[in-house]
């Protein structure tokens, strides 16, 4: 194997978004048995990049959260929209309904979280889609 140059090796991390650049460091830790001193100087350093800021902004907006902010009047039919739209047991959606606000999906697409919204809103939910 070749070996790269401290500068081949920047141009490598600047292509990377965030997400690969802390999935390496924490390979490069177990690989290495280290831990490193200063993670958010890593993280820092990428946005700086120039290239990989964009990148990485346009991918976020892809991905959403729907958030149950509160569980309104008609509470049983939140529960029961709660479990239709996740894996969840019926203790498990009331807990999530009676904590709320609380995150109910995290990393979906706007087509699922609009439609999730939208059955919450219908059973009397206050949701917000982040």
């Amino acid at each position: 194997m070749a070996k790269l140059s401290n500068e081949e090796l920047l141009d490598a991390f600047k292509e990377m978004t965030l997400l690969e650049l802390s999935e390496f460091v924490k390979l490069f830790e177990e690989t290495f048995d280290v831990k490193a001193a200063a993670p958010a100087a890593v993280v820092a350093a990428a946005p700086a990049a120039g290239g990989a800021a964009p990148a990485e902004e346009a991918e976020e907006k892809d991905e959403f959260d729907v958030i149950l902010e509160a569980a309104g009047d008609k509470k049983i039919q939140v529960i029961k929209e709660v479990r239709a739209l996740t894996s969840l047991g019926l203790k498990e959606a009331k807990d999530l309904v009676d904590g709320a606000p609380k995150p109910l999906l995290e990393k979906v697409n706007k087509e699922t979280a609009e439609k999730a919204k939208a059955a919450l809103e219908a059973a009397g939910a206050t949701v917000t889609i982040k």
